[in-house]
């Protein structure tokens, strides 16, 4: 499935549908018009696509493989903060997109049936997180509710920095990401037995940097 995701023919007819929403919109664009468009068989998009909405979403089972293998190293002392990495993978993958994504946007804001569609997906990667949340708990109800809770955070907390992105009310979702996810792993209390540390660096490093030499650091103590 994997490679089938990433094959040019696929992109090809990703590519020739949201020109067609651009030029005719979206209720007006047929499977059979994308495939026209494309130069391909109307066999041949449905054997990538199961219908027009999937066109909309072309990437969500492959970010889904992706925050798999990213939670597999998950410990129990690493538990949210495995997840809330997870939850910048997709981030991140939205905003490489560019143009793409704004283009989504409109369309999920304006089609009843693709912003369910991006409901269905939203509650799907909430459920992988509670799950794998869940996996490191304890089993009791208290602990099962937690799990939940932190899951709807660190969607929520993605949510909000993709649309203020979306909206151009953000120039550097990297950094509000970082920023609001902080804020959920605060909130939960991650625990973290280890004295506090000071951080020594040369002159002019960013912040970002720092940021990211920490978390990798962090990956490193936590799964070895």
């Amino acid at each position: 499935m994997a490679t089938d995701e990433r094959s040019p023919v696929r992109e090809r007819i990703v590519e020739s549908a949201f020109a067609l929403f651009r030029e005719h919109g979206y209720d007006r664009t047929s499977a059979e018009d994308i495939a026209a468009a494309t130069g391909v068989s109307r066999s041949t998009f449905f054997r990538h696509f199961g219908s027009k909405e999937s066109v909309i979403f072309p990437d969500h089972d492959l970010l889904l493989e992706r925050i798999e293998e990213r939670l597999q190293a998950t410990t129990e002392r690493s538990a949210l903060r495995a997840v809330a990495d997870a939850v910048r993978i997709v981030l991140f993958h939205y905003v490489a997109e560019g143009d793409r994504a704004h283009q989504r946007y409109e369309l999920t804001s304006t089609v009843p049936a693709l912003r369910e569609r991006e409901l269905v997906s939203g509650a799907r990667y909430q459920h992988l997180f509670r799950r794998y949340l869940s996996d490191w708990a304890d089993g009791t109800n208290e602990a099962e509710l937690r799990a939940e809770l932190m899951a709807a955070a660190v969607v929520a907390a993605h949510n909000q920095v993709l649309r203020r992105w979306l909206r151009g009310e953000s120039t550097d979702p990297r950094l509000e990401i970082d920023a609001a996810l902080e804020v959920v792993v605060t909130a939960f209390g991650e625990r973290d037995d280890e004295p506090p540390a000071i951080v020594v660096v040369p002159e002019g490093t960013t912040l970002e940097s720092v940021r990211a030499a920490m978390r990798r650091w962090a990956a490193g103590v936590n799964d070895g």
